[in-house]
């Protein structure tokens, strides 16, 4: 029997080839928010305790530094060319907001990072020590600033502020300075900053902790003490404190966001939680199957638990799907112009468990920085080479935490592209991911472009992962025993960083 083909639609290929494009590009950023400060930190560490080891590290984790900033602004340039051109239609409603931030995450952030950054790089032994390590703290502030404005234009996105609608253009509009600083303290926004830098410590502490554990039992199955004990000993248990201190702070900034999007957007976190009746002292269930229509199948629910999650109170009524899809229909339509039903609910399964898997995968990481700590107390090193390969291994999973955390943002927010603000119900920005589409763009020019972009980033993140990995195993410098050393070396010299 003959399969019929599968219809192509721009819609779900717009939304496909924005999603991939964008967790490509998510995997690097939150390294690179987590990993400048630190290095700045360990650069402030060797001016001024004056041990080399701190200045030694600064260097090698300044590499992976370097190399994924690259790789994160190849792969970020896309994105906004797709506002142009696959979402005209949104770019043409909200361009006047959304526009606003971006702009200054261009114009501000990104040559504040790229300036100093280049003056970090290139002043080694130019610039006096203090200079040179306020030029990487200016970095991380612009790697600060940078993500602060995405994520305002994100935040709006997922709770507008600060607009009203031009009557005459039909498009959204900021409602003057006024507005302007209503998307910049939007309170979503505010938990959002706090929980994205957190768990970007998460991060960039993971990087260092598996570099330096797989390097410390190299170096102590090598004999080489003073290295495993004095570097690399010493990295593991500044990257372990860095993961717990950040997995506590993203909990703790994850579990306030979840109240204010109970409150903004109900539907989602009924969605996280398969609830599809509202529910007083509503149970957390850690495994479901299904959705409101065929029935869910729970395992494993836990009394009163999601309630305590979404307000801080065990007994609270807190809203299920088919008591969210009655609220939205009632208040902005139950059919579309075409005179189809408008289905509120969000993929539920997709939220469900990216919801879980962002938590699962975040505290496993925060659970590895305790037991690094505990492995290496009273001055102990790890030595067996198969906890090295683990820790390698194990810098993945916040990786994979944050990029479930995206995709739980913005899967939940459908079929939204501009969320409604339900404490306004008399402006009227908003508008449904169908509506955003560009009407112009035929879908084989966007599966063509889907297919180029994904081949491209994937061959970016091969990139990537071959760089790291070469720097990664080349390790730290050690001395050279013989004079001739250089000469022999530069015969067959390999290009690589220096400074």
């Amino acid at each position: 029997m003959a399969l019929a083909p599968m219809a192509l639609d721009s819609l779900d290929l717009a939304r496909w080839q924005f999603g991939i494009t964008t967790v490509y590009h998510f995997v690097l950023v939150p390294l690179t928010i987590g990993l400048a400060p630190l290095v700045a930190l360990m650069e402030a560490l060797w001016i001024r305790t004056g041990n080399e080891h701190w200045k030694t590290a600064t260097k090698f984790f300044s590499k992976v530094l370097l190399i994924n900033f690259a790789l994160g602004v190849a792969t970020g340039l896309v994105q906004e060319f797709q506002f142009g051109m696959n979402w005209s239609e949104y770019s043409r409603f909200v361009g006047n907001i959304f526009g606003a931030p971006l702009a200054f995450e261009a114009l501000v952030a990104f040559f504040l990072e790229s300036t100093f950054l280049g003056l970090w790089v290139f002043g080694w032994d130019r610039l006096s020590p203090k200079i040179h390590n306020l030029c990487m703290w200016m970095v991380a502030l612009g790697t600060l600033f940078s993500a602060s404005f995405i994520l305002a234009a994100n935040s709006w996105m997922q709770h507008p502020v600060g607009a009203i609608v031009n009557a005459e253009t039909g498009r959204a509009e900021l409602d003057g300075l006024s507005g302007f600083l209503e998307v910049i303290t939007n309170r979503i926004f505010i938990t959002t900053v706090l929980h994205v830098i957190t768990s970007s410590f998460l991060v960039a502490g993971a990087v260092i902790l598996g570099v330096s554990v797989w390097w410390m039992t190299k170096a102590a199955r090598a004999n080489q003490d003073v290295e495993a004990r004095e570097l690399w000993r010493r990295l593991t248990r500044f990257a372990a404190i860095t993961m717990i201190v950040g997995g506590l702070s993203a909990a703790g900034s994850g579990h306030f966001m979840g109240h204010l999007v109970v409150e903004e957007q109900p539907a989602k976190m009924a969605a996280a939680e398969g609830l599809c009746d509202t529910e007083s002292g509503a149970p957390f269930t850690a495994v479901a199957f299904g959705d409101c229509e065929s029935g869910m199948s729970r395992f494993i629910s836990v009394p009163k638990v999601y309630s305590f999650m979404a307000t801080n109170d065990f007994d609270a009524e807190v809203m299920g799907l088919n008591d969210a899809q009655h609220m939205y229909s009632a208040r902005y339509g139950s059919t579309d112009a075409a005179g189809n039903r408008i289905d509120y609910t969000p993929n539920v399964m997709a939220v469900f468990w990216s919801f879980r898997l962002m938590i699962g995968l975040g505290m496993a990481s925060m659970t590895l920085g305790f037991l690094a700590l505990w492995l290496t107390r009273g001055g102990r090193l790890i030595t067996r080479p198969s906890l090295g390969r683990a820790a390698l291994w194990t810098m993945g999973l916040p990786f994979l935490a944050s990029s479930f955390g995206w995709i739980f943002t913005e899967m939940g927010r459908q079929p939204w592209v501009v969320v409604p603000n339900l404490a306004d119900p008399v402006t009227d920005v908003f508008l449904r991911t169908s509506n955003g589409v560009s009407t112009a763009v035929s879908s084989t020019t966007v599966l063509t472009s889907l297919i180029v972009f994904t081949l491209l980033y994937a061959a970016l993140g091969v990139v990537w992962f071959i760089l790291l990995r070469r720097y990664v195993r080349e390790g730290v410098p050690t001395p050279r025993t013989a004079p001739d050393d250089d000469a022999a070396t530069d015969a067959g010299a390999v290009l690589t960083f220096s400074y």
